[in-house]
């Protein structure tokens, strides 16, 4: 039995008339991304069999692209991954029923941009630092060298990732008091590695986006030695609106 073609969505847009995009629909078949309009809404969508779309890597790059396709001519509202309405009927009824919502969703993201940051910590200039700061793991650590004794060994190791957590929240602290006055909105997102200091997205008016590049540059200046910032802008704002939409419900 031949499975069910549906409409994959993947952005909200205001926009009130028939629009293609290109030929990036999901699944590889070189299905045209295009728009479904209620009034001044718009889905952007494309033809998919209704399935749920494993979580790779090449279907969540196919994903993004669309959104960033549409994204260099409107403001999107990013719709959550594998969301997949039965038919054009279905997603105009999403459109009406949550037109105020999204339209005021719109209004928000309207002239901002979602960037991100990460900021690691060079392990060796770090440590070098604790050592130097931190006269007392300096001394365990020389009587250490002389006795290597197992308890001293844990000791030294604790009073070490103690310091190393202090230190990460002094400069996280100082990155975000630089940068927090240029943002709408911040999202702290989990770190992933040990000398991750900072993995954030900031949600920031275009307007203000060079102020905030020059912020970024100062901070990278000032920390050259002893941070490693990833800097990446104009991304689809995931982080401040990821819209789950449970199509059977409408």
């Amino acid at each position: 039995m031949p499975v069910k073609e549906g409409k994959y969505i993947y952005c909200i847009i205001a926009a009130d008339k028939y629009q293609i995009f290109g030929e990036c629909g999901i699944g590889g078949r070189g299905d045209k991304l295009y728009t479904i309009c209620f009034n001044e809404l718009a889905a952007v969508v494309s033809d998919s069999p209704v399935i749920n779309y494993s979580v790779s890597k090449v279907n969540l790059l196919s994903h993004t692209k669309a959104i960033e396709l549409v994204m260099g001519e409107f403001t999107v509202l990013p719709v959550r991954f594998s969301t997949i309405a039965e038919d054009e009927n279905k997603v105009k009824k999403i459109l009406e029923k949550e037109y105020d919502k999204f339209k005021s969703m719109i209004t928000k993201l309207e002239g901002k941009k979602e960037l991100g940051l990460k900021a690691v910590l060079n392990s060796d200039v770090i440590y070098k630092d604790i050592l130097e700061k931190h006269k007392d793991i300096n001394m365990l650590k020389k009587k250490l060298e002389r006795s290597k004794a197992y308890n001293e060994l844990v000791e030294i190791g604790e009073m070490v990732e103690n310091a190393l957590e202090a230190e990460k929240e002094i400069y996280k602290e100082e990155i975000l008091n630089t940068l927090s006055p240029l943002a709408e909105e911040i999202s702290i997102n989990k770190v992933f590695e040990k000398m991750m200091v900072l993995n954030a997205a900031f949600l920031v008016e275009k307007n203000r986006e060079a102020k905030f590049d020059q912020n970024i540059h100062e901070l990278d200046s000032k920390f050259s030695s002893k941070i490693k910032f990833k800097y990446v802008g104009t991304v689809p704002p995931f982080n401040f609106v990821n819209l789950k939409i449970e199509t059977r419900n409408y």
